[in-house]
């Protein structure tokens, strides 16, 4: 095991693009758990990015499997044969008491559930637990290969922390900016 407890057998690239948008990001709600679906707008995104993957070899598109993020993957990757493989192991932080609440209320609590789990939901420190299982699974299932994960926030903040050892409390810390896919190759930057 590595310092950061992921096996050393891993994909060779793990590119990560978060889920469209959805209702309850238009709504400025924290969705957690919650299923929400995409909007008009996210169901663009997704064809957006599609696009901009087209010529990607991907071994197969791992996404989580709350609505979001799997519609985000038949959107982009449906007509394409590449395996989608829908993981719980890949959602959002469960918020607990707190799904569906402003965003700016997550906000404000985030830095401190690293290890406290929000009210009835879960910490950032389980979410990481989670991705690093999954990390496992996906490098014996495609070791050497490349793979697309499509997922949210949390994800993105395990991700970090697993592959390029980046501190939680600054990752859930630092202000949110989306780009086009975040590349890790041998678990480098």
């Amino acid at each position: 095991m590595s310092k950061s407890g992921v096996e050393s057998a891993r994909p060779r690239v793990v590119v990560f693009e978060t889920n469209a948008t959805s209702l309850d990001n238009e709504a400025g709600l924290a969705s957690g758990w919650f299923d929400a679906g995409l909007s008009p707008r996210g169901e663009q995104q997704a064809r957006e990015l599609g696009e901009r993957r087209r010529h990607d070899a991907f071994a197969a598109v791992y996404c989580s499997d709350l609505t979001r993020a799997a519609r985000t993957a038949e959107i982009a990757f449906g007509e394409r044969g590449i395996p989608i493989v829908r993981d719980v192991r890949l959602r959002e932080c469960d918020y607990g008491a707190l799904s569906r609440h402003p965003a700016a209320d997550i906000e404000a609590l985030r830095a401190s559930c690293i290890a406290l789990p929000f009210p009835g939901g879960e910490s950032y420190e389980q979410c990481v637990a989670r991705v690093s299982a999954w990390l496992a699974d996906a490098g014996a299932a495609h070791p050497g290969g490349h793979v697309l994960v499509i997922g949210h926030r949390a994800t993105l903040y395990a991700l970090e922390h697993l592959l390029r050892g980046a501190p939680l409390d600054r990752m859930i810390t630092a202000p949110w900016s989306w780009q086009p896919g975040w590349t890790y190759s041998e678990a480098r930057p």
